[in-house]
């Protein structure tokens, strides 16, 4: 498997947009603390993070191609269960992910895509632009009101459901997990 170095390495020479690159790495760093939380493979967990859009620019945002060329950088660097997950993470390129594994992987990253999203948008609307100023019920509120951050898709992040947390809980770890990145995030 890829190093963490290897791997931030790869993903710079792949996506151009600085923006890109810290949105992966707030992936990483929720699904680095959500494998903890679960009992999983947390250097898995947090490459599948880290790559997961790797192919975003390189497909020119195609939504039909994202994830799929994914398959073909990463092939060898990764597991097939987060191969799986990284291809699958878009509903709309049409693969299916199989297996036990990578299906939790999947719900994992779906959710972990989405809630940063939401917890950066409520960043840039916080007074001082800092995730540090946002409180939990904070996020919540900003979860139910739909016209917040319309890009950010609810049901994506109510997928970790399927491995058993709650929303408030997994909003919590994946809250506190960008807090201690938020000087490489700039937020």
């Amino acid at each position: 498997m890829i190093s963490r170095e290897e791997a931030l390495n790869l993903l710079r020479r792949y996506l151009r947009d600085e923006k890109m690159v810290k949105h992966c790495i707030a992936v990483e760093a929720i699904m680095r603390s959500l494998a903890k939380r679960l009992g999983e493979d947390e250097e898995l967990w947090g490459l599948t993070g880290l790559l997961h859009d790797i192919d975003y620019d390189y497909v020119n945002r195609d939504m039909g191609r994202h994830g799929l060329e994914a398959l073909n950088i990463l092939k060898g660097l990764l597991p097939d269960d987060a191969l799986q997950a990284i291809a699958g993470h878009n509903e709309h390129n049409g693969f299916a992910v199989t297996g036990d594994r990578a299906k939790r992987l999947l719900h994992g990253l779906r959710a972990s895509d989405h809630a940063s999203g939401l917890i950066i948008a409520t960043a840039l609307v916080m007074p001082n632009k800092k995730i540090s100023e946002i409180r939990l019920e904070t996020l919540m509120r900003k979860f139910r009101s739909k016209d917040f951050a319309r890009g950010v898709d609810r049901n994506r992040i109510m997928e970790i459901e399927q491995l058993g947390l709650k929303l408030e809980e997994f909003l919590s770890l994946a809250l506190e997990s960008l807090k201690n990145i938020s000087a490489e995030l700039g937020l």
